[in-house]
């Protein structure tokens, strides 16, 4: 009886033990879709967020990740389920997002950023903020801009057939480019000849000399085994900072409590901050590897760079009265630009004495 007994409360206590510890159902799950693979910068900073946003809500938020093109397929269909609510986060290149909010590709225009720390003091400031009104405007406020992070670092030129220190070594290469006017007006500003490929066609067409370079950062060059379709030179011009714009719902964000969207604006700061880190440290193994496969990296003289920021000056022009609202957010830009430069030199000089 006594035997009966103990096991009878043992087996009470283990259910009770098992329905206490046992994760509670979220009252809220968001879905996050990328675009990209879990190799991407762009799914490091999901994983990120989706650890803070489970963790700081107690279980009461999940986050549901898509990655590839589960939900969608193009910026086009996947900002359009954003702002319809049937996604509830999406990241985009400034390409992806060009068709609805053009004036984004600012951050396409080359050489006006010197670092990564005056890019991220940038984004981490007030001209983030403006875009997210803006978007909100010309969207009827139902796709908000929460943070833009990076996605791949810097965009350098690449090419198969020689080293590139000036514009004019770039002369008559076949570059490829998106199909977009701001990436071919760069490029027929440097010398080269824009050529649209679709990016799952780059590495066929590099092979077989239809495109004769690109414009990428080394960890998508060495992800996408470039090397063993010819790419061979890569010059570290850093023309351009590879934005990773995160987008959400506005309907569905102003449906959280107070507490809660305090949270997911926490967690897409801490989501920021991995994918700043992320490129740093995934581009090592990616030089490396690009040394074995045969490659060769210049760095051009201040004087080169020079060379190839002046031959892009008549692209400012052409973006401010072309792209719509382009002025404006050029102006933004390049104050917050101006300003981010005057805090990282004096940060620098505070910490050198």
């Amino acid at each position: 009886m006594l035997k009966h007994l103990m096991k009878t409360l043992l087996v009470a206590s283990s259910l009770v033990m098992a329905a206490t510890t046992l994760p509670h159902a979220a009252d809220i799950t968001l879905r996050a879709t990328a675009n990209s693979n879990e190799n991407d910068e762009d799914y490091d900073g999901l994983v990120v967020f989706k650890n803070y946003i489970e963790n700081a809500s107690n279980g009461a938020i999940a986050v549901e990740l898509f990655i590839g093109t589960q939900l969608c397929a193009t910026g086009e269909e996947c900002l359009q389920g954003v702002g319809d609510g049937s996604i509830d986060i999406y990241i985009s290149t400034s390409g992806g997002a060009a068709g609805l909010f053009p004036y984004i590709q600012v951050l396409d225009l080359p050489y006006l950023m010197s670092d990564d720390r005056v890019a991220e003091t940038v984004l981490e400031g007030d001209f983030t903020r403006k875009l997210r009104d803006m978007a909100l405007e010309d969207s009827n406020n139902t796709i908000r801009l929460m943070t833009i992070g990076n996605t791949g670092g810097w965009r350098n030129y690449a090419n198969t057939r020689r080293t590139v220190k000036t514009p004019a070594d770039l002369n008559g290469l076949k570059m490829r480019t998106v199909p977009a006017d701001l990436p071919q007006k760069i490029t027929t500003a440097v010398g080269a000849a824009p050529t649209p490929i679709p990016w799952p066609e780059l590495f066929t067409s590099l092979q077989t000399g239809v495109v004769e370079g690109t414009a990428n950062g080394i960890t998508d060059i060495m992800s996408m085994k470039f090397p063993d379709a010819g790419l061979k030179y890569l010059t570290l011009d850093g023309h351009s900072y590879m934005g990773a714009f995160w987008w959400m719902s506005n309907n569905r964000f102003l449906e959280l409590s107070e507490d809660q969207r305090k949270i997911v604006i926490d967690g897409f700061a801490a989501l920021q901050q991995a994918t700043f880190a992320s490129p740093k440290r995934k581009e090592i193994g990616a030089y490396a590897d690009f040394a074995k496969a045969g490659g060769e990296v210049y760095v051009p003289t201040d004087a080169e760079k020079a060379e190839f920021k002046a031959a892009v000056e008549p692209v400012f022009e052409w973006f401010k009265a072309n792209v719509t609202r382009g002025q404006e957010v050029f102006d933004l830009f390049g104050a917050a630009v101006s300003e981010a430069q005057k805090t990282v030199d004096a940060e620098r000089a505070a910490d050198i004495n």
